[in-house]
Order: C-alpha cells, then sequence, then structure tokens
C-alpha cells in the first residue's frame, strides 16, 4: 500500500496536524481523496503515518518543497495552523513551490480583515486564496463539520467536490456552500462563534435561575432533556443535559465543582467589535462576550460578595409554570440572537458587496457545527421565502413563536431582578425587542442635547436629511458645527 502511495499524485495536501488537522485527513481520506500531511515538526508526520493514517490514503511530506512536488496540479493545500502570523509564515513558505493557479485554503480561525489582504495579495502573484470557517470541533472535522468558504472564487470549483463530501449533511443537503468573496467565509463564521457565544450565555443564566430555583439538579438535567424534544432541539441544550448528569468518580455531581470562570479565544470580541465599526447592535452577543469578562473577576467578585447587598427575596411561585416560562424565554432570546448575527451579516455584505445567501448560510450551521439546531431549518424557510427579509423578528414564524413567548419571557427578567439573579443575555434580548417594536425612541433628546453642548445639528421630523442648529441658551454660538456626527 505504501508503494503504491507513494507512485500516486495527491488530491490535497493540509498542513498542521494538530487534532482538528489529523481529523480533517481521516475524514478526507475516508471519502476517497489521497492526502499529502505536512508538519513543522516532521517526526509527528512519521508518528501519524504509522498510527491513525496507517492503511489509509494518506502521503507523508519531508519539507514544504517535498509537499508541493506530491500534489497533483492545480495544487490544493489546507493550512490548520494557529491564526495570525503562522499563516502569512506557511504562505511565504509555500509561495516558491507553487505555480499560478494554485489554491491555499486557511481553516484556522483567522480574522476575516486578514482573510481579504491575502486573498487580494495572493491574487496578484495568481495564487488563489479561500479563507474558510471549520465549525464543529475534533468530532466535526472527523465526521463531518460545517464549512464555510469564501475568497477568491475562481477556486472554488477545484475544491467544491472535496468540502461537499466531507462537510456535515442535513436534510441530505451538505452543510457546505460557497458564501464569497475574500473575507465573507471569515465573516461568517466569526458571526457564527459570536452567536455560539451568546446561546452559551442564555443557557448558563438559565442554568442560574434554575439554582435559585432549588430544583435538584437532576431535575434540571430532566428538563432539558425534554426541551431538547421540542422546539429548542440543538448540540448546546443536548451537550447541557449530558454534563448536568455527569458524575465524578467520587459520585457526586461534578459541574458544582469546576470554576465558575470562562475564557474567550476572541471570536466573540471580534464579533462585537464588528458590530460596533458596522453601527448594527448586536447587543445579545456582546451582553455575552463581557459577562465572560465579569466571570474572570473571581477574586473580586468573592471579595464583593462580602460588601454589596442584595434582595433577601426567595421565588415563592409555581416552580413548574416558572420553567416553562423559562423556556419561552430562552427560546425568545435565542430568535433575537439569531436576528441580530443576520442583521450583522447583511450589513458586512453591503459594505463589502458580498452576494450572501442567508438561506445557504443557516443550512450550512444546520448540521456539524456548534450551534446546529432544528431552529436554523426556520431561518432557512424565512430567507428561502423572502431573501429581502429586513429582520427574523417579522418572519411569521418567529413573529408567532415571539408573540406567544413574550408574557413568560418578561416575567423571567422581571423574576431575575428581583431574586437578584443577573440576566445581561435575556434582558437585553428583551431590551432589544422592545427598543425595535417601538415607533419611537428617545433619541430625539440625545440629538438636542448633541447640539447643546456641541452645536453638533439636529434633524426634524418631516425634513430628514437637513440637520439645523439651535442657540439652546440665547448666549452661545449660532454657527453649528462642520461636520454632523449621528
Amino acid at each position: 500500500m505504501l508503494h503504491i502511495l507513494n507512485l500516486l499524485k495527491g488530491d490535497i495536501g493540509l498542513i498542521g496536524l494538530a487534532v482538528m488537522g489529523q481529523n480533517l485527513i481521516l475524514n478526507i481520506a475516508d471519502h476517497g481523496f489521497t492526502v499529502v500531511a505536512f508538519n513543522r515538526t516532521v517526526e509527528k508526520v512519521h508518528s501519524f503515518l504509522a498510527n491513525e493514517a496507517k492503511g489509509k490514503r494518506i502521503i507523508g511530506a519531508e519539507s514544504i518543497a517535498d509537499l508541493a512536488s506530491k500534489l497533483k496540479a492545480p495544487r490544493r493545500i489546507i493550512l490548520l495552523v494557529k491564526a495570525g502570523p503562522a499563516v502569512d509564515s506557511f504562505i511565504d513558505q509555500l509561495l516558491p513551490h507553487l505555480e499560478k493557479g494554485d489554491i491555499i485554503i486557511d481553516g484556522g480561525n483567522s480574522e476575516y480583515q486578514d482573510t481579504e489582504r491575502r486573498s487580494k495579495d495572493l491574487a496578484v502573484k495568481g495564487i488563489r486564496f479561500v479563507g474558510s470557517g471549520v465549525s464543529g470541533g475534533e468530532e466535526g472535522a472527523r465526521y463531518g463539520p460545517s464549512l464555510m468558504p469564501g475568497g477568491n472564487k475562481e477556486a472554488w470549483p477545484y475544491i467544491k467536490d472535496i468540502f461537499q463530501s466531507i462537510a456535515a449533511k442535513a436534510d441530505g443537503q451538505p452543510c457546505c456552500d460557497w458564501v464569497g468573496n475574500d473575507g465573507a467565509g471569515h465573516f461568517v463564521k466569526m458571526v457564527h462563534n459570536g452567536i455560539e457565544y451568546g446561546d452559551m450565555q442564555l443557557i448558563g443564566e438559565v442554568y442560574h435561575l434554575m439554582l435559585a430555583l432549588g430544583i435538584s439538579q437532576e431535575e434540571m438535567a430532566n428538563t432539558f432533556a425534554e426541551w431538547n424534544k421540542g422546539e429548542l432541539d440543538s448540540f448546546l441544550i443536548d451537550i447541557t443535559k449530558d454534563i448536568l448528569k455527569y458524575k465524578d468518580t467520587d459520585g457526586q455531581y461534578l459541574l458544582p465543582k469546576i470554576r465558575d470562570t470562562a475564557g474567550q479565544k476572541g471570536t466573540g470580541k471580534w464579533t462585537a467589535i464588528a458590530a460596533l465599526n458596522y453601527g448594527i447592535p448586536v447587543t445579545l452577543i456582546g451582553e455575552a462576550v463581557f459577562s465572560r469578562c465579569l466571570s474572570a473577576l473571581k477574586d473580586e467578585r468573592q471579595n464583593a460578595s462580602k460588601v454589596l447587598p442584595g434582595p433577601n427575596a426567595k421565588f415563592s411561585g409555581d416552580k413548574k409554570k416558572f420553567l416553562e416560562e423559562i423556556r419561552q424565554a430562552l427560546y425568545a432570546s435565542k430568535i433575537v440572537s439569531y436576528a441580530q448575527g443576520f442583521m450583522l451579516l447583511r450589513e458586512a455584505a453591503k459594505v463589502h458587496n458580498w452576494e450572501l445567501d442567508y438561506g445557504a448560510i443557516a443550512l450550512m450551521w444546520r448540521g456539524g457545527c456548534i450551534i446546529r439546531s432544528v431552529f436554523l431549518g426556520q431561518i432557512k424557510k424565512a430567507f428561502d421565502k423572502d431573501p429581502n427579509l429586513k429582520s427574523l423578528l417579522i418572519a411569521p414564524f418567529f413573529l408567532d413563536a415571539l408573540t406567544k413567548a413574550q408574557t413568560g419571557w418578561r416575567n423571567v427578567v422581571a423574576t431575575g431582578v428581583t431574586l437578584g439573579i443577573p440576566t445581561p443575555a435575556l434582558a437585553t434580548a428583551l431590551a432589544f425587542y422592545d427598543g425595535y417594536r417601538s415607533e419611537r425612541l428617545p433619541a430625539n433628546l440625545l440629538q438636542a442635547q448633541r447640539d447643546y453642548f456641541g452645536a453638533h445639528t439636529y434633524e426634524l421630523l418631516g425634513q430628514e436629511g437637513k440637520f439645523v442648529h439651535t442657540n439652546w441658551t440665547g448666549h452661545g454660538g449660532n454657527v453649528s458645527a462642520s461636520t454632523y456626527i449621528a
């Protein structure tokens, strides 16, 4: 077998033999493609070939030059290395060994601006660059991830068969399609990760409320298991049930022993920063990021808990009824989170001239990835029915769901405040909903204040686009600021 492989040319190469890289190689090989594997530490290549890759359609490479020599034209090479300088370094090492038309694919969690830069720079050199989001963790990489490729579209016909073969399937369709030019693929992956932050924070707040109810952890696990049979059916709800059920070697539940601090790798933060840059109110993801930051202040929180007073109230209502209201609040807030995420995608597409297919993006997230859920099928239907839909909140299916959940949702947020349980994501979702449905907001006062202290001007109703200044005190100037800042 080894002798035969040495005579073959690889269909695709992959650099980076960490867990994700190894699993993706095995997945590609299982689907009938020959893969050339390389790692900066060549001993890792030898170990991989002797163990996990033994007997499979996988060829080892001893160097970058060796990797390039063992690939069919046009060469297709996936980079699964740490985002940032390492990606640029490997691109620089590859270039002397590539020819015009060859394809480099960055499958890491790169910032979309880096992907945009690399795509344009490499196009000048005749190299087709793809920045692809890859979601699903180790299991997804091995058995079917969600893939979100974007960049130089000329590369898509040469990688489509491989990508759609190895991707997860939902309703028989691959959770992979071409996203858009330049940084579109990594932007969509970034928003995916931001929504993931939001979903996890919402579930965490629900868990916190359940603790306040005083119900057993077994009952919590059973509640999540029941929820997973309905409209909340999703990967994160399912694993939360498993986590709640898990017991340590001493027979005690493991979860309460885990330190209540959470880290982050940056993609949620990138989403929040992008939302600010594009002027889109992605409030729930922002709160999810800040909640992780607050959790990291463990020592300060411990000290503050001894001196900052809170309410002495305890829950005294119908626990079964309140659990159902919590479910409604979670579902409604989840709708808001996705609505905000797609608003951000729409604005970025407008700025960058990306032709994003929002229904296709929902399908890409339908399987293989961390935020996969039945819920996404309804998002795809909403955008299939109206590709120009401004907000998921007004799509008939979601409008009906929000209408039904509204009373319970409000009660959950109010009860959290009464009990002193922080629910930043649940609360900001409700605040956004109320803001979005408000015909008038108090921003007229903001305009007046800014004109009062800075002569920034304001617009009058019915005269949009015309900016005027008032001398509010009678002794200020009558000249407005030269530049209006919204």
